[in-house]
């Protein structure tokens, strides 16, 4: 049997599969409740507890947790998501069979936040990201399937540790498209993913809306991850172009409302080709006092029916 090793905050699902041998790393980035005191209930199952003092950030917490695995195969998991019993058995048996596979994904369940199983979701949110055009095997157009259809989740993906040390695991700094960036660099690293269609997760959905003091940084995040790259490809270089445009102009469009109006300025104008109404739009609210930009954004968005 492979060792593996996990970071994330503890759950059952994970004390509970069906195979066993593995390590379990918990990174707590400075938490504030009392999961120090939850911890210490579970010192004699053998797992190990990194805890920050302060709060380090998601992908540097991550990192944390991964320069202290020894295990040979590793999945980063997040504390409010579960694991099927066998998740773990079903994907290091592929992992066992062919060291030219890189790393398993899996298709998985969506979740409420009464840890509901919502079968209709699970079947939307598959179609909708491309897994049901994915067939059992490995996945022959793996920047296609990460990039453009963003296809898998990566709570739901048991990795060869050492293929995440070759490409650096997950960036420093980053809070928001830490895990897509690294598929990217999984797929251009010439990476082999082997897909399991197989309901072995389950993901908990949040609430879509996302308030302007986490717009911004999610959207700063999304151009660092999205410059990082250029794509040899002339359709994948479009799709990149396009989401850079689009990410633009929104970022611009919020740091107008907030007041940060001449680099929000800059910034719809880079992402004109994204939406010139929206743009405009923003140019003229622009010229508002910042106090009723936040009324005024909220009436162009009804009108448009799209948030800009």
């Amino acid at each position: 049997m492979q060792s593996s090793a996990f970071a994330g905050l503890c759950d059952r699902s994970v004390l509970d599969q069906t195979y066993q041998d593995f390590e379990l790393i918990v990174c707590d980035d400075g938490s504030t409740d009392s999961t120090p005191l939850l911890m210490s209930e579970f010192v004699d199952r053998g797992i190990r507890y990194i805890r920050h003092p302060q709060n380090i950030g998601k992908s540097n917490n991550m990192r944390s947790g991964f320069a202290a695995a020894t295990g040979e195969y590793f999945i980063k998991f997040d504390d409010d998501d579960r694991l099927t019993s066998q998740f773990l058995e079903r994907t290091s048996a592929i992992l066992d069979k062919d060291s030219n596979i890189d790393f398993v994904s899996t298709d998985h369940w969506a979740i409420d936040a009464n840890n509901n199983i919502d079968e209709n979701q699970t079947q939307l949110n598959s179609y909708k990201w491309g897994r049901t055009e994915l067939s059992a095997g490995i996945i022959e157009d793996l920047l296609a399937a990460v990039f453009v259809k963003q296809s898998l989740q990566i709570g739901a993906t048991l990795f060869r540790r050492r293929a995440l040390k070759e490409v650096g695991f997950l960036r420093p700094n980053l809070q928001n498209c830490e895990d897509n960036d690294l598929f990217v660099r999984l797929a251009i690293a010439g990476k082999k993913c082997y897909y399991l269609p197989e309901l072995l997760m389950e993901y908990r959905f949040h609430a879509q809306q996302q308030g302007i003091d986490r717009a911004i940084p999610y959207l700063t995040d999304k151009l660092r991850y999205l410059t990082s790259y250029e794509f040899d490809c002339e359709t994948l270089e479009a799709v990149r172009l396009r989401r850079i445009a689009e990410a633009q102009l929104a970022l611009g469009l919020r740091l107008i409302e907030v007041g940060e109006t001449e680099k929000g300025r800059l910034m719809v104008r880079a992402g004109k080709s994204a939406s010139e109404a929206k743009m405009w739009a923003g140019l003229g609210l622009s010229l508002l006092p910042v106090e009723l930009r936040g009324m005024a954004f909220a009436v162009v968005r009804e009108l448009l029916k799209r948030e800009l």
